[in-house]
């Protein structure tokens, strides 16, 4: 849905009346097209004294192609800052921080990116260097919030011990404009037994020879991911309900992919899963949990069925279906299992209770699942977008829809491309690294956690 607002506060009248009145400005997001590279300029390198990386930082941004320099220039500008703070032990180290980003951010350029690398705090060996780590969440949050008003954004990386050469295709995500509407993240690399990245053969393809299983593809967020990943290469099975064959058959033909019309909270919906995927492709590498409804009314007018509903088609389907899959051994070795979750699931919803309830249980699963299946070298995670422009913004209140986008660091709403964009990240497989996470996708909406 076009945001009519945004296209106003940028033509001459808007402008004027949008600064003079203190209004919210919300900025042209730089977001990636096929075959441009990932990063268009300079990204400069700081570490703490003591740092863990050191010129593995640099080696690895060079090889994705993205170039770096370590020290600043004060003529220049630069599209990314990234500042490896694993060397900081106390609190009184923060202040390198201050040091690197103070001057460099006044040469940050338009949709730039700001990156810190700090350990797991869990990892960090003693209770001072513990209590910085987790000081650095707190900067990131806040600095994304300094940024957003030029299409920038701020995330922390948490590399665990170990993680330190699976950090590739993360910085090729945040540094990139396929992280348009991601901000103020914190990622875990290392949370679950570590697995090495595995060799992309063709970064323009990085999934090519991947099977992609996506739930709700026929259109809105689904049909994004099913192009997206698509775009990297992936063979697509696309399921939706029977009432939605026609949409769905239309995008699996267009991508060459394949349709499963199927009720996921049918009884028998796993095992006819299970066969389907098993006769077309033997078994699958990648399985995104899309589908999902609303039910929304306040608790005291809400009906069982439609509560139940929700929930099932949320999380109890995803639990039966990857049950099946596993038990059936059809995810393969390395294989990534991606549910979608909400903003609503984190900080919940007035008149959303259910879906609240069915999100945040999204987020349980992965906690549960990502440690069970590590020995088997499969990664768990969740995406939880924000305010996204669907159709089903349509059908909002102007007053919630407006606030809906406005209350975010970057003034707007995402697009389902950017939803996409971080599935396919998760689904990299240098993405091994990476698994019981849940990353929102809300341009750092200002409601929640």
């Amino acid at each position: 849905m076009a945001d009519r607002y945004q296209s106003l506060a940028h033509n001459p009248i808007g402008k004027f009346i949008v600064k003079n009145l203190g209004l919210p400005n919300p900025p042209v997001l730089e977001r990636w097209s096929e075959g441009s590279p990932l990063v268009k300029g300079t990204v400069l390198i700081g570490a703490a004294p003591g740092s863990r990386l050191g010129k593995k930082l640099a080696a690895t941004l060079k090889s994705s192609g993205i170039t770096s320099v370590g020290v600043r220039a004060d003529s220049k500008t630069y599209k990314g800052l990234v500042f490896d703070a694993t060397g900081i032990t106390d609190t009184a180290g923060l202040a390198d921080l201050q040091q690197f980003f103070t001057p460099a951010l006044r040469s940050l350029a338009s949709s730039g990116r700001l990156v810190v690398i700090g350990t797991l705090p869990e990892q960090a060996g003693s209770e001072t260097a513990a209590i910085a780590q987790r000081a650095l969440e707190g900067f990131v949050r806040s600095a994304g919030k300094e940024v957003g008003g030029n299409g920038s954004t701020a995330n922390l990386v948490y590399a665990g011990i170990g993680a330190e050469d699976a950090l590739g295709s993360t910085l090729e995500f945040l540094l990139s404009p396929k992280s348009a509407f991601v901000d103020g993240q914190v990622i875990r690399l290392g949370l679950t037994e570590l697995v090495d990245a595995d060799p992309v053969a063709d970064p323009a393809k990085p999934l090519a020879g991947k099977v992609a299983l996506i739930t709700g593809a026929s259109r809105g967020l689904g049909e994004a991911m099913a192009r997206t990943l698509h775009r990297d290469g992936a063979q697509i099975v696309g399921l939706d309900v029977p009432q939605l064959s026609a949409e769905l058959e239309a995008v699996m033909a267009e991508l060459g992919g394949t349709a499963i019309a199927e009720d996921i909270t049918a009884p028998d919906a796993p095992k006819v899963i299970a066969d389907a995927v098993k006769k077309a492709h033997g078994g699958v590498d990648i399985v995104v949990h899309n589908a999902g409804i609303t039910r929304d009314k306040r608790l005291k007018n809400m009906k069982t069925e439609n509560w139940n509903l929700v929930i099932d088609i949320s999380v109890g389907a995803p639990q039966r279906i990857t049950a099946e899959l596993l038990e059936r051994k059809l995810i393969r070795p390395g294989g990534r299992v991606i549910g979608i979750s909400s903003i609503a699931g984190i900080a919940g919803n007035n008149g959303q209770t259910s879906y609240g309830t069915a999100k945040a249980g999204v987020i349980g699963f992965v906690n549960d699942l990502s440690k069970r299946v590590a020995k088997d070298g499969i990664t768990v995670n969740a995406i939880a977008p924000g305010f996204i422009e669907t159709d089903m913004v349509k059908t909002m209140p102007l007053g919630i829809r407006e606030a809906g986008r406005r209350l975010s660091s970057l003034s707007q709403g995402g697009q389902p491309i950017d939803v996409a964009e971080a599935i396919a990240w998760y689904a990299n497989p240098g993405s091994s690294a990476i698994s019981g996470n849940v990353v929102r996708v809300c341009g750092q909406a200002l409601i929640g956690a």
